[in-house]
């Protein structure tokens, strides 16, 4: 009998040697496509596949799977970023949706399968939770001929022309780029030279030290990153995950840009620049800063529990501009209603050739205007037992004083989350798809975020008193 097959926030991962294997592929699949199936029997399913060994040849089995059960299974004929699969999905109204072998942001040592609904989604919880109740004991014998075809082009053609490219290129920008080994190498590079952007991309190719590196766009995996910048002079680094669908950056000094800055200027730019309003989706973990220019900006903002999931079922009721997590994962539903690193990217060169400014200026301003905070993520390791007792009890606690001080509000909508007089907040979360707990803190001090940090991991491991 087959594993047990749970999906996390955005699908489903496992190592690649243990059960990411054939059997649990064509399991995966089979289910999907048995739901597609049945709602829209013939329809298009899209199939893309990331950078990572063995990534192309499951797909093509989790393609023939699919095609299989009658419907038209079109595999992308090179890896791509997980943004092009939603794209192509959401224009094109034959398709149901679509599914994608990668390891995102995960070691290199993991792949997972990621799924597309048909605007491009990740689909709602319900969709989610189908497909796990759908998944049947032993692999399917169906199989069909698949379509393999250009999934890459029509989307990173579709990319530059949403950007001002004659603004761009005159500002003759020179940046460094990381894809982190990922999907998005070699891809973006050539639509920022179409634009006229010199590009110095590091990590363009898989090599020995692949496997060392997490492809997730955060310190300490952007040091490379924040080491090129300063030797090319460049006026920022870009960096995408392994899959792209999320967005780090470093400025011209070399140093990390969180997301939450990120996202803000990217949201500034929105409204200030290019006159767009509506509202804006953050997730739980997201900064105050985020919060403050939403409301400087005249966009009501509504909090969703962690996982991009849920900031697209709010997307699915209209009147959203722009939703953003704190990973790094940013969408805008016009474009389609998903992450894509890649957009993000573009938009932050728009941003700083429109005003003539490096990333380090546009965020010292950003930092005067709406006031600078402290705020970290710390990832505890337990064991499996140990996170399930305290998944267990969160919704529970309700502490009366955390390192030293009063919580104002208390919630339970995800993990435990306390909020003090003074904006500064803590919020522990069980991780959806790994075995940690995430203990994150914002504070206006560097000393009180970390005492409340250290508060957090004592009561994630029950030392409270």
């Amino acid at each position: 009998m087959g594993a047990m097959i749970r999906f996390g926030t955005d699908g489903w991962r496992a190592r690649r040697d243990g059960e990411f294997n054939e059997e649990n592929v064509i399991r995966v699949a089979d289910a999907a496509a048995s739901l597609w199936a049945r709602n829209s029997p013939g329809a298009i399913v899209y199939i893309g596949f990331d950078t990572r060994p063995d990534a192309e040849a499951l797909a093509r089995l989790a393609a023939r799977v699919v095609a299989g059960h009658g419907l038209v299974a079109k595999l992308s004929d090179r890896y791509i970023p997980t943004p092009a699969l939603s794209w192509n999905i959401a224009h094109d109204p034959r398709s149901c949706g679509g599914l994608m072998v990668t390891g995102s942001h995960h070691p290199f040592d993991y792949l997972g399968i990621k799924f597309r609904v048909a605007d491009g989604g990740a689909g709602s919880t319900e969709f989610v939770s189908e497909v796990e109740r759908a998944i049947v004991p032993e692999p399917s014998e169906l199989r069909g001929p698949i379509d393999v075809v250009d999934i890459a082009t029509p989307y990173l053609d579709a990319l530059a022309s949403l950007v001002d490219g004659e603004v761009i290129a005159r500002a003759g920008l020179h940046v460094v780029y990381d894809p982190m080994y990922g999907s998005a190498r070699g891809h973006l590079p050539a639509v920022l030279e179409s634009l006229s952007v010199r590009v110095e991309e590091i990590h363009g190719e898989i090599d020995g030290d692949a496997d060392e590196m997490r492809p997730e766009p955060i310190e300490p995996w952007v040091d490379d990153c924040e080491q090129a910048v300063v030797e090319h002079g460049a006026c920022a680094g870009l960096i995408n995950d392994g899959d792209a669908d999320r967005v780090g950056a470093v400025d011209e000094h070399g140093r990390y840009v969180n997301s939450h800055k990120l996202f803000s200027l990217i949201l500034g730019h929105l409204v200030r620049n290019r006159g767009l309003s509506g509202r804006v989706v953050l997730g739980l973990s997201s900064s105050v800063v985020t919060r403050r220019v939403a409301h400087a900006l005249g966009c009501r903002y509504v909090i969703k529990p962690v996982g991009f999931k849920y900031i697209y079922e709010e997307m699915r009721k209209g009147g959203v501009l722009m939703g953003g997590e704190e990973t790094g994962g940013f969408g805008i539903p016009s474009h389609f209603p998903e992450r894509d690193g890649l957009l993000m990217i573009l938009l932050l060169c728009e941003l700083m050739a429109q005003t003539g400014k490096t990333l380090g200026q546009l965020v010292a301003e950003l930092d005067e205007r709406v006031g600078a905070t402290s705020y970290a993520r710390r990832d505890l390791r337990l064991q499996n037992e140990d996170i399930e007792v305290l998944r267990t009890m969160l919704p529970g606690i309700n502490p009366h004083r955390v390192a030293g001080r009063v919580p104002e509000r208390v919630s339970h909508m995800d993990g435990l989350r306390l909020e003090f007089d003074d904006e500064s907040w803590l919020l522990l979360r069980p991780s959806g798809t790994e075995s940690l707990v995430r203990v994150y803190a914002e504070a206006p001090t560097v000393e009180l975020r970390d005492r409340l940090l250290d508060a957090g991991v004592d009561i994630a491991r029950g030392e409270l008193n």
